[in-house]
Formats: C-alpha cells, sequence, structure tokens
C-alpha cells in the first residue's frame, strides 16, 4: 500500500519581522519634536532653581535689615540705601566676607502712620535679573516712642 503524500504547507507571512521604513520615520519625527522640548524645559527648570536661590537669599537679606532698622534706637521718617559690604551687625566670625551679596543692594523706607508713634518700614532688595531688576519688599511696623513718656 502507499501512503499518499501528505503536501506539508508553508504559510508566508505577509509581513516580515522587523520595522518598516515608513516605521521609522515616524518615530525619528516624533524624536525630533520631542527633543528639543524636553531640552527647553530642563533649561526652564535650571532658571526656576536659579531664582528661587536668589529669591531665598534676598529674604535673608531683607530679614538682616529689618531685624537692624528694629533694633535701632532712632526711626527717621526717609529713604536709605546701600549695598551688603559691610558685615551684619554683631557678626563676630573673622576673617573676608566682603562681596558676601554683592548682586544685591538694600533700600529702606521708614513713613509715618496716622498713629504717631508707630512707623512703617519697607525693606526693599533689589538684584539684576537679566534686563530687568528683580525687586523683593519685606515691611513691618515698629514703634518710635515720642519724648514725654
Amino acid at each position: 500500500m502507499v501512503m499518499p503524500r501528505q503536501h506539508v504547507r508553508r504559510h508566508s507571512s505577509a509581513k516580515a519581522d522587523g520595522f518598516t521604513l515608513l516605521e521609522v520615520l515616524i518615530a525619528m519625527a516624533i524624536l525630533a519634536f520631542a527633543l528639543p522640548v524636553l531640552l527647553g524645559l530642563r533649561n526652564r527648570d535650571l532658571d526656576f532653581h536659579a531664582r528661587a536661590a536668589d529669591i531665598t537669599a534676598a529674604t535673608m537679606l531683607a530679614q538682616e535689615k529689618l531685624i537692624e532698622t528694629e533694633l535701632s534706637p532712632v526711626y527717621p521718617i526717609g529713604e536709605t540705601t546701600g549695598d551688603f559690604r559691610n558685615p551684619p551687625p554683631g557678626y563676630q566670625v573673622p576673617g573676608d566676607i566682603a562681596n558676601r551679596a554683592q548682586r544685591f543692594r538694600w533700600k529702606r523706607l521708614i513713613t509715618s502712620t496716622p498713629l504717631p508713634s508707630v512707623r512703617e518700614v519697607k525693606i526693599q532688595i533689589l538684584w539684576e535679573q537679566g534686563a530687568a531688576d528683580e525687586v523683593l519688599e519685606a515691611s513691618t511696623y515698629v514703634f518710635a516712642p515720642t519724648t514725654g513718656f
């Protein structure tokens, strides 16, 4: 008896394994658009970090000037300005602290209030940021006793 020959059919897939040229071009186009956006976000993040560091430093310097003003025995009405080349009052650590905050300047404005023995103190810390000046302002009220108490 003769066995019939079995025909082995080989299935040929219409799709070969791997990527087509069109798929590779689409993936490259997506990368071409996404990478500059992601790099721009990283640069923006670095700018935000630098700005946060400047605001933190300005806040500490404003606090220093507010305390210095509060410790003053008199509060003359008017405006004074300066920089941070000199050490803060009470600074006792030896060494060179010149230019400790060389980018920053300060402005103090003392004004009267409706109450004759109370003064408003505004401290502005200014620093250059690009083409413009950045400003941080802090304020408080102090008791300025009048004579006769």
